[in-house]
């Protein structure tokens, strides 16, 4: 009897301590009314792209839609103006 009650406990434990602890939505920042983003400040533009070159989607940075297509423009019109490089090697 006492085997069936820890069995029942067991698999209730495991059911609730299923879902992640602390999970917090992303916010945009440029919502928040931080800096728009712009070309000619590579160094705020760096923090959405990768070590490799490649931008970063949405998804991981927390921007919304309209200021991700917005950082997109930027981030291409940098790479143009040689202040991002396309690629690292």
């Amino acid at each position: 009897m006492r085997e069936d009650n820890f069995n029942e406990n067991a698999v209730k434990e495991r059911k609730m301590g299923a879902r992640k602890a602390g999970f917090k939505k992303k916010v945009c920042k440029f919502c928040q009314g931080s800096a728009p983003a712009d070309y000619k400040n590579p160094d705020m533009l760096r923090r959405y792209i990768t070590e490799r070159g490649k931008i970063l989607p949405a998804r991981i940075t927390g921007t919304c839609a309209k200021h991700q297509r917005a950082l997109n423009r930027e981030i291409k019109r940098a790479r143009v103006l040689a202040y991002l490089p396309f690629e690292k090697k």
